[in-house]
């Protein structure tokens, strides 16, 4: 069992101070709000504080009230997220119409290769062809997976695994055990082969989540592959942990900045994986990860939005001055999943 020093109500208090702030922001329909309104969910699922859950609902009935976008992306998917959580809180049927929406999308409409890939898109454009990105890993295949647990749909189940198997393939370095950002199907190079802190984050967040979503989880054969990705991942992220408990930007650069949002998804991993071994890096962590939250629950030293950049000096010139959706998102999945880790052990063998 995880071995964990913090203080249960300095955390609830943090927490409340994040979910104010995000819900202060002017985030519209697509991945920032989407990643955001994630963390809140899970703030409103862990604490049971239905305040959260009040602020969330008027947030997003007067966004659909305003009006939806036309066409949907692979980064608007996001939103989905916190659509469950409306919907199996008040059993609203819009919210589910919405969200099967975006299902019937990535099913049917959304750009793919290879075996079924989804090419990672930004709006309706073809932006980036036969390009796929870790991001798509939370945006769309773990959105997939929750639905398909949820409505009992296996076919919904095998395609997120899917999309899991072969993102591990195309941009998980076998030596390294890190992720690059993206992999162009086209050339079949990773571009630049950064190994960006945030595409990591995207990657070991959403399979971390996998066993604990997935009954029987054991019973899926590529599963296997995603524990086995985990495992590996993890045991060569915790080598790149600064001595602030953080993560940087680029994971293997020390001339490269600590990066908030990254360092939250990669410790949230850690929890929730549950491998008693990484307690002392996660404390890291907590202590790391309170020093990045302002006074009114900003959080601090997160990346703006980031392609994939030419070279480590784009990474590097990435600016992390501004409070970003992603970054209050994935901070409050963390400290809302560390209140309730006296219940996570780790899953066995796998």
């Amino acid at each position: 069992m995880l071995k964990l020093e913090y203080d249960k109500d300095q955390i609830a208090e943090v927490i409340d101070k994040i979910v104010r702030k995000t819900m202060n922001m002017d985030l519209t329909w697509d991945w920032p709000c989407g990643v955001a309104y994630y963390g809140v969910s899970e703030a409103y699922e862990k604490t049971g504080k239905e305040e959260y859950l009040t602020l969330l609902k008027d947030r997003v009935d007067e966004l659909i009230d305003l009006g939806l976008p036309k066409v949907w992306t692979v980064n608007a998917c996001a939103m989905g997220h916190c659509l469950i959580t409306l919907y199996q809180a008040t059993k609203e049927q819009k919210y589910y119409d919405i969200l099967m929406s975006k299902v019937d999308y990535l099913k049917n409409d959304a750009l793919r290769f290879g075996d079924h890939v989804l090419q990672h898109t930004v709006s309706p454009k073809n932006d980036f062809p036969e390009q796929a990105w870790a991001d798509t890993l939370f945006m769309a295949a773990f959105l997939l997976l929750r639905v398909g647990v949820m409505n009992n749909d296996k076919e919904l189940v095998e395609d997120a695994l899917n999309q899991w198997y072969w993102h591990i393939k195309y941009l998980q370095d076998p030596d390294s055990g890190f992720y690059y950002h993206g992999y162009n199907n086209i050339d079949k190079s990773h571009m630049s082969a950064i190994y960006w802190g945030r595409a990591n984050a995207w990657a070991a967040f959403t399979m971390a989540q996998v066993g604990g979503v997935l009954p029987e989880c054991y019973l899926y054969p590529k599963y296997i592959d995603v524990a086995g990705s985990l495992n590996e991942q993890l045991a060569a992220l915790k080598t790149v942990q600064t001595q602030n408990g953080l993560w940087r930007t680029v994971l293997d650069d020390p001339d490269s900045y600590e990066e908030v949002s990254a360092s939250a998804g990669i410790a949230a991993a850690m929890l929730t994986r549950g491998n008693p071994l990484h307690s002392k890096y996660i404390n890291k962590a907590i202590q790391g990860l309170l020093a990045n939250v302002s006074k009114d629950g900003k959080v601090m030293n997160v990346s703006g939005g980031t392609a994939v950049m030419n070279d480590k000096e784009g990474y590097r010139g990435i600016p992390r001055d501004y409070i970003q959706g992603w970054g209050q998102g994935l901070t409050l999945a963390f400290f809302s999943t560390l209140l309730v880790s006296d219940s996570i052990e780790k899953d066995g063998a796998l």
